[in-house]
């Protein structure tokens, strides 16, 4: 399988590259050159394989030669091992036709971990090849730190550097980065929102004086290998409910998009999917691209679900690139506008191409309070503020009777306990497992919101490439 740039002009990669190197040496993200496609009936012998093996077999178009089956199937399963529930991802009915697909049972209590616990693994096989170190570079708006923090700490080769914006995660977000004690972790708080973080790191991966001197690797989205692990959930929750032989729609609370765009790569796969439901919160430039052509950004709105408190949101660009026919050059001139000018206008292309399979919505707090109310009262289930969202925008929209849809449950109630207190006046506490966490020792950096600033930071401490 080989990797090619949205913006066209990176050299193609294998996975194992395209994994290593993060973000495209041209700025552009890394996708596979083509499909890869399952037909009905590969779809339907896959039913009822446990977890590790249904990753496996789905990723292994993806993987190619980078990894033999034997070996890919013995990182998904530890992987998934470290996951407080057998079936990794299961699914809770709340009514006749709403589901939840719970993905916080991994050891950071969030979506993240279904992906950054095999990352982590696949770092550590390819770097221990190739005898060298890899400098993490991440930005997180709150459960991507923690789950790439705990996924790397202490392994051999790897210094991880993540950015958040002070004040602006959750206090559990926050100290499930900060009180993790490993020499190769390096919390830092910046100034600023999430999009001046992400900011930061993308430019970090185009700055030749840090690039010659360190590897620069990627742990956000914007790392194929990432999002790859993340399709496989989509197949997971469709098997059980009837698919290949019955649609299934989902609900994506989403921020930087590339938990929706792993679905819509599901659907290139080969799962019928009826319908993938972009649900943001006010911070919504996604909404407005896709049902009126604007991406255009604007400030940043802090609110209960801060993980969605993003205005530019870095997969997007996949989505743009494969439904306006794969041109690079013309990616690579329509990110440059918008880079200069925070806003663009879809092609019609890329509007006909998304609106086959994208609806989005958008909820304002009371309509994530009521759904949070909601959850509770009528289903006996207590969730999270970025979970309410999802259910608001899954309740709302018009779905064919006999379609399961299925809200993606991206994070533990308990992460966000005051705004989940503050709706439905229940406190969620933490899982057992999680232990002491509120009264441990924190340690991080605070840096001003200046790249020159965080490139020091990193320069100082990091390992070199060799």
């Amino acid at each position: 399988m080989e990797y090619i740039s949205t913006r066209g002009s990176a050299a193609a990669l294998d996975f194992e590259g395209a994994t290593l190197a993060g973000l495209a040496s041209d700025g552009g993200l890394y996708l596979p050159s083509q499909w890869p496609r399952f037909s009905h009936e590969e779809i339907a012998d896959m039913a009822g394989l446990p977890y590790a093996q249904l990753a496996a077999q789905i990723m292994q178009p993806f993987v190619g030669d980078s990894l033999t089956k034997d070996e890919l199937l013995a990182l998904c399963e530890q992987a998934y091992g470290r996951f407080s529930h057998n079936a990794v991802v299961p699914l809770v009915q709340l009514d006749e036709q709403q589901w939840l697909l719970e993905l916080f049972h991994g050891p950071t209590l969030a979506f993240k971990d279904v992906a950054l616990q095999l990352l982590g693994l696949l770092f550590e096989t390819f770097l221990t090849r190739r005898k060298s170190n890899l400098t993490i570079v991440g930005a997180t708006s709150g459960d991507t730190g923690s789950a790439a923090i705990d996924a790397v700490a202490g392994r051999e080769g790897i210094d991880i550097f993540m950015l958040h914006p002070k004040g602006r995660v959750s206090d559990v977000q926050r100290r499930q980065m900060t009180t993790v004690r490993a020499p190769n972790i390096h919390n830092i708080a910046i100034e600023g929102s999430f999009d001046d973080a992400q900011a930061m790191v993308k430019r970090m991966f185009n700055d030749d004086h840090m690039t010659s001197r360190f590897n620069i690797g990627a742990v956000n989205s914007i790392n194929w290998a990432r999002l790859m692990a993340q399709v496989v959930y989509y197949f997971a929750a469709a098997l059980q409910l009837g698919g290949p032989d019955r649609k299934v729609a989902f609900s994506v609370p989403t921020g930087n998009f590339g938990d929706v765009f792993a679905g819509y790569v599901a659907a290139q796969m080969g799962l019928p999917i009826e319908q993938l439901l972009v649900a943001t919160n006010v911070n919504d430039i996604l909404h407005r691209a896709l049902s009126q052509g604007d991406y255009s950004a604007g400030s940043v709105t802090p609110t209960a679900a801060p993980s969605m408190d993003i205005q530019v949101s870095s997969n997007f660009e996949r989505l743009l690139f494969d439904c306006g026919g794969r041109d690079g050059p013309a990616m690579a001139a329509q990110m440059a506008a918008f880079e200069q000018d925070k806003a663009m206008r879809l092609t019609n292309a890329q509007r006909e191409g998304a609106s086959s399979l994208f609806t989005s919505a958008r909820a304002e707090p009371d309509d994530m309070n009521e759904a949070l109310r909601w959850a509770h009262d009528h289903a006996g289930q207590i969730i999270d503020p970025h979970t309410a969202i999802g259910l608001h925008a899954a309740r709302n929209v018009k779905v064919e009777t006999g379609i399961p849809m299925v809200t993606l449950a991206t994070a533990h109630p308990a992460k966000f306990s005051d705004a989940v207190e503050r709706a439905t006046g229940l406190r969620p506490q933490l899982p057992a497992r999680i232990g002491d966490l509120m009264a441990r020792e924190e340690a991080f950096s605070e840096l001003p919101g200046d790249y020159d600033a965080v490139r020091s930071f990193i320069e100082e401490r990091a390992s070199s490439a060799a």
